[in-house]
């Protein structure tokens, strides 16, 4: 036997191998394919559990990723199987339809990870290579070590990472993070209830914001109120266990943890153990307080973001009040334009996010007119085509402005494209049709029924029913027809 074939045997006596199972053979392709473009493993599949399992039996897999829902055999059962083995076997599964109760249930049964369809394929390649090079790692520590070490460490890791993934999920307002923690809180640690309670420094009060019990109904007497607790936590800023088989506040143990902001205690979370199932543990603290340190995170940042963004706001709200000061007209059109643009933007079915950004874009979308000379902007005559072009700048001007301010883009977007026409004669870039962004489209028919129906230095204000008309008489011109229809049919009907 030559060297290059003693080398080639070598190099497949350490590939990994890994057994696949789904019953769906397109997404199983799809992961065999990926795994041995590697060259690095050796891969089997299977089409359900049972089928998993007679493989299994034959010889032990490094590594098994499987779906979770299949005939005969679903992947939880598969998964229960190879633990009841006492198999050193990395576990991956996949699912589309991951219901918290179900990730938790899998990761606290010994999976390593939790995918959800459909999953970025390299996203799984990188897992499967960081918990296999774990367990080659652990090797060195001997079976043993691995079996109990080892797996409590892939326990613990997956079970951060899916604290990370959901808190990062709950990007909405503070009260949604809220309700994602106390949710989360009781998954993690078998909670009997959960309560988030805000802390008033001043007056050294804590009330209370969510409460749930196992059952997933709020009750505000979840968890009662245990001041002397919550405020050695606060004093402490950090998590406490405390243990009674008596007090009905705490039987059997309760952990109560810090929310922090910049060093500053915002609330406590405090859980409280189901009942028959002992008193929590130093590892179910630590999952707590790297629940309430991450949800603090995300706060802080959504403060910081709240704090930065209200500043800018104020400040280009400024700078349209000082044209007010000129034009008393173009601040309260500004805000009536923000009205209409909201409302007509739930008409047509735009997201929470695309109405928050249009109210904002509509209330400073005159922004650039603070580059108008007085004779322009209060001029009662006809424009000369030079200070039409100049008036025609505005957009433009109002883009600049906006331009340095990263958490603006949709509304730098808006303020440029609102004097865009459907037919494509608008300005300032000629776009048409589609080419103009939908909430510009949205301001554009509410801009320009504002101007109709108020008066303006140049011209008296027109009638409801003339303006209209305008409305309908430019569908598929100036506007977009669908979107007039709205406006007219359902925004000014429901006034």
């Amino acid at each position: 036997m030559n060297t290059s074939t003693l080398s080639t045997l070598a190099q497949n006596n350490n590939r990994k191998s890994i057994l696949v199972v789904d019953d769906y053979l397109p997404t199983r392709n799809l992961v065999v394919e990926a795994l041995d473009q590697s060259g690095s493993y050796e891969i089997s599949e299977a089409a359900d559990g049972t089928e998993a399992l007679q493989l299994f039996k034959r010889r032990p897999y490094d590594m098994v990723i499987s779906d979770v829902m299949m005939p005969i055999m679903g992947g939880m059962e598969l998964l229960a199987t190879i633990r009841e083995m006492k198999t050193s076997t990395a576990v991956i599964m996949i699912t589309a339809h991951p219901a918290p109760e179900l990730t938790v249930s899998a990761m606290k049964q010994g999976a390593v990870d939790f995918l959800k369809k459909p999953f970025n394929i390299d996203d799984l390649l990188f897992k499967v290579n960081l918990y296999l090079h774990d367990s080659e790692a652990s090797k060195c520590g001997g079976e043993e070590n691995e079996s109990r070490g080892l797996q409590a460490k892939k326990e613990q890791l997956s079970l951060q990472s899916y604290i990370y993934d959901e808190i990062e999920r709950a990007d909405g307002h503070q009260g949604e993070i809220f309700q994602t923690v106390v949710e989360l809180a009781l998954q993690i640690v078998e909670g009997e209830s959960c309560a988030l309670y805000l802390y008033d420094e001043k007056s050294r009060e804590f009330y209370l914001q969510v409460a749930r019990s196992n059952n997933g109904t709020a009750r505000q007497n979840a968890i009662p109120f245990v001041a002397s607790i919550f405020s050695e936590v606060v004093a402490k800023r950090a998590a406490l266990i405390i243990n009674s088989d008596g007090d009905p506040l705490i039987d059997p143990s309760l952990i109560c943890a810090p929310l922090m902001i910049r060093d500053n205690v915002l609330g406590v979370l405090s859980v409280r153990k189901k009942r028959g199932t002992g008193v929590f543990t130093k590892n179910e603290l630590h999952n707590v307080s790297s629940l309430s340190k991450r949800a603090s995170l995300n706060l802080e940042n959504n403060v910081l973001y709240e704090s930065v963004y209200a500043n800018l706001l104020d400040t280009f709200k400024s700078l349209v009040a000082s044209i007010q000061m000129r034009d008393h007209y173009t601040e309260q059109h500004c805000q009536r334009v923000a009205d209409l643009s909201a409302r007509l933007a739930q008409e047509c079915n735009c997201s929470p996010g695309d109405i928050e950004s249009l109210r904002i874009a509509a209330a400073i979308h005159d922004v650039g007119k603070i580059a108008w000379p007085d004779n322009i902007l209060l001029k009662a005559d006809r424009l000369s085509d030079e200070e039409y072009l100049i008036v025609k700048n505005h957009p433009q001007v109002g883009e600049r402005i906006l331009r340095p301010v990263l958490l603006l883009d949709r509304e730098k977007e808006i303020t440029l494209c609102h004097h865009e026409r459907w037919d494509g004669k608008g300005y300032p870039a000629g776009l048409s049709g589609l080419q103009i962004p939908l909430l510009a489209r949205i301001v554009a028919i509410a801009d320009s029924f504002d101007a109709m129906t108020n008066n303006r230095p140049y011209r008296k204000a027109l009638s409801y029913e003339v303006s209209i008309e305008e409305l309908k008489k430019n569908r598929n011109t100036q506007f977009d027809g669908a979107i007039v229809d709205a406006f007219v049919n359902r925004v000014l009907l429901n006034q």
